[in-house]
């Protein structure tokens, strides 16, 4: 009996990145670290996810390193979760999906925080910046080749529930990130995007180029018009068939994947290298990217960050310790 072919997809940074951060449960208890929770019970009221969810997801937060357990109570044995270097590092990642998310979406009745950098001491807003030019980074300036670690692997796709629905349904107006944490989370939804920002547009082309099956890429596509994320244009003649464009909207998400792509580099990159290289195409300089202060220009660290978060009205009480605590 013939084996079935193997189904391989390109390597890729951000593809690495997802299998740890695509999940949207995974999301929302990265975002109530961030906010301040570090127990158990801190996680479940800014979460709401079930008891037994939450305990495998913070499992698997450990296991990747994110997060580690700290006890804090021998008798009954108690810990705190903290984040870890690495955890840290998805600071950039996290800073332009709140961008984003504050860009894209209705911010009346929902969780929201104000950002001051304590370097220049004003309130300001994450600016996604190429070190090398000084420039604001957008999608449309940004070229990219292949780089040392490119290469093809099989798709080895690990089993998730589709969770976009129950993000909203759960966090209510109690969460920072609910859009974004549906499309970031939907690790099928955020390597769509990837396809089409690297000028695969067509159904079969981005289905050469994920693996997944057709069925879900179809579902997929639908849901991120709907979104208004990319749109549908049709294209030829006889049986209908649609290439998809980024709208607007849909090229302001390229910061995320960009700080994705950068921390998978970090921390899950061949020995080869990177998988892609990536230039500005005005003068042709390598891409150095960082997320800056609007107000003084300079790259943010979260050790110089302080934040101020604004709880909805019948929301939970601010958090006792300093909000979007990294330690």
């Amino acid at each position: 009996m013939a084996m079935p072919p193997i189904k391989m997809t390109r390597t890729c940074s951000i593809w690495r990145a997802l299998e740890v951060v695509g999940d949207s449960s995974v999301l929302l208890i990265l975002e109530a670290s961030w906010i301040g929770a570090h127990r158990f019970d801190e996680f479940r009221a800014r979460t709401g996810l079930l008891p037994t969810l939450l305990s495998d997801r913070l499992k698997r937060l450990v296991t990747a390193g994110l997060l580690e357990k700290v006890l804090y109570s021998q008798s009954p044995p108690r810990s705190d979760y903290r984040m870890t270097q690495k955890g840290r590092d998805l600071y950039w990642p996290a800073l332009m999906m709140l961008r984003w998310e504050r860009r894209w979406t209705s911010l009346e009745g929902k969780l929201t925080v104000n950002l001051r950098h304590k370097r220049c001491g004003h309130l300001f807003e994450p600016v996604p910046t190429c070190l090398k030019c000084g420039d604001e980074i957008n999608a449309r300036d940004v070229d990219w080749a292949e780089g040392p670690g490119v290469g093809w692997m099989s798709a080895h796709y690990s089993r998730r529930r589709q969770q976009r629905q129950s993000v909203a349904e759960r966090l209510g107006s109690a969460g920072l990130m609910i859009e974004v944490a549906q499309i970031t989370g939907d690790r099928w939804a955020s390597l769509v995007l990837r396809s089409i920002f690297t000028g695969l547009r067509r159904f079969d082309e981005i289905h050469r180029d994920t693996a997944m099956a057709t069925n879900i890429l179809s579902e997929r596509l639908t849901w991120l018009v709907d979104k208004g994320v990319i749109q549908a244009h049709e294209y030829g003649s006889g049986v209908r068939r649609f290439e998809y464009r980024l709208t607007t909207k849909g090229i302001d998400y390229y910061p995320v994947l960009l700080m994705l792509m950068l921390w998978g580099d970090r921390y899950y990159c061949s020995p080869e290298g990177p998988p892609l290289l990536l230039r500005h195409k005005a003068d042709g300089h390598e891409l150095e990217p960082a997320v800056t202060c609007s107000c003084c220009g300079v790259p943010v660290d979260a050790h110089d960050v302080t934040f101020e978060i604004i709880e909805p009205v019948g929301a939970l009480e601010p958090a006792s310790e300093p909000a979007l605590s990294l330690s």
